[in-house]
């Protein structure tokens, strides 16, 4: 069964950093565009950032560019993501998602109907 499960998730001052994991079991990554979201309570479901199946395709909000970092190890099945400098307005449920093109297209989008299989989240909370 094909599952994703994200960790690393926590209470932050702002200014600080913290490290995402998001784990795939049932599947190997590397066939999979992977991406980042975040839902604030009240708010829309937001797509932070998004790295393709090679690694040649990577896109980040506006809100997070410069302070985010996505990354992938498909040897351990694992995808990161790295953020710097959080802010209060970082804070929500971040979750990973996947989604496998036909092919060897290698792409990668930030809007959530792309993505077929979901996480449960990890918290994050910026807060002084």
């Amino acid at each position: 069964q094909l599952q994703l499960v994200e960790s690393g998730g926590g209470l932050v001052q702002p200014g600080g950093s913290l490290r995402l994991s998001c784990a795939a079991s049932g599947f190997t990554l590397d066939s999979f565009a992977i991406g980042w979201f975040r839902q604030a309570p009240g708010k829309a479901r937001e797509g932070v950032a998004c790295i393709s199946r090679n690694d040649d395709v990577i896109s980040y909000a506006d809100s997070v560019l410069g302070r985010f970092t996505i990354s992938r190890d498909n040897a351990k099945k694992t995808v990161y993501l790295r953020m710097t400098n959080l802010k209060p307005g970082d804070t929500g449920v971040y979750y990973c998602a996947a989604v496998e093109y036909p092919g060897s297209y290698s792409v990668c989008n930030r809007e959530s109907g792309e993505y077929d299989h979901w996480g449960r989240g990890t918290q994050v909370t910026v807060s002084s």
